[in-house]
């Protein structure tokens, strides 16, 4: 069940591609619809099956996944699609369990409605996702970093990172030259659960990046505070 209330005045952006995976067709029905009438694309799949096929074979920006589905879970839709690409998922689920939403998040989830959904704040969250994951091009001559809609470019090269890595390292590209505390980044990014989570996170993104721990060219720590990015202009 769908809940309609106040319209969100966002605007729309008719070259984004939204892919919903639920197997309601009613639920769905009206999510395209609502969605469509807003500019996006959006296509349906009503099988985790059919769902992660669609994100491997198709360009798609973001994608709201249902967890109950007929022939697996949506977790394993979240496991799979790291394997292609971190753009943001928003599950939208009935479960109210706590434990449910984390494992959500550990599998790399970018957010969390819980049913009955409001259309208008559903919009409202796929446009903050979307904006975590903009383009932004930072330029030392080199294109050091680049940001695409899915992905990171790091001296040209595509990064092979998950979702929590991405939309980390988004951040800090973000806010490069600036310490950013470990609390900060932990309640900016719902996905990490604590500190020592995002400690594991930054050694994973430093090796990709060639980085060294004490010795790190780009991404350094600040002992006692945080982290942060070092880009020359």
């Amino acid at each position: 069940m769908l809940c309609r209330q106040s319209k969100w005045r966002g605007s729309s952006l008719l070259s984004t591609n939204i892919l919903i995976i639920e197997d309601d067709e009613t639920t769905s029905g009206l999510m395209r619809e609502f969605l469509e009438s807003r500019g996006f694309n959006v296509s349906v799949a009503f099988t985790a099956t059919d769902g992660a096929l669609h994100i491997k074979n198709n360009p798609c920006d973001i994608v709201l996944l249902d967890i109950n589905l007929p022939d697996f879970n949506g977790f394993e839709v979240l496991k799979n699609s790291k394997n292609y690409s971190p753009i943001p998922i928003i599950v939208i689920s009935a479960e109210h369990d706590s434990q449910v939403k984390v494992t959500a998040f550990k599998y790399g989830a970018s957010d969390y409605m819980v049913k009955p959904i409001d259309l208008d704040e559903l919009e409202a969250r796929i446009w903050a996702n979307l904006g975590k994951h903009s383009k932004i091009k930072l330029d030392n001559g080199k294109n050091l970093f680049e940001i695409k809609d899915s992905y990171i470019l790091f001296n040209g090269e595509r990064l092979d990172l998950t979702t929590i890595e991405f939309d980390i390292l988004s951040l800090l590209i973000e806010n490069k030259n600036r310490t950013i505390t470990r609390d900060e980044l932990v309640s900016s990014l719902s996905s990490i659960s604590s500190n020592r989570s995002l400690d594991n996170h930054i050694k994973n993104i430093r090796k990709k990046i060639g980085d060294k721990g004490s010795k790190a060219k780009y991404l350094k720590t600040e002992y006692g505070v945080g982290y942060r990015l070092v880009i020359e202009d």
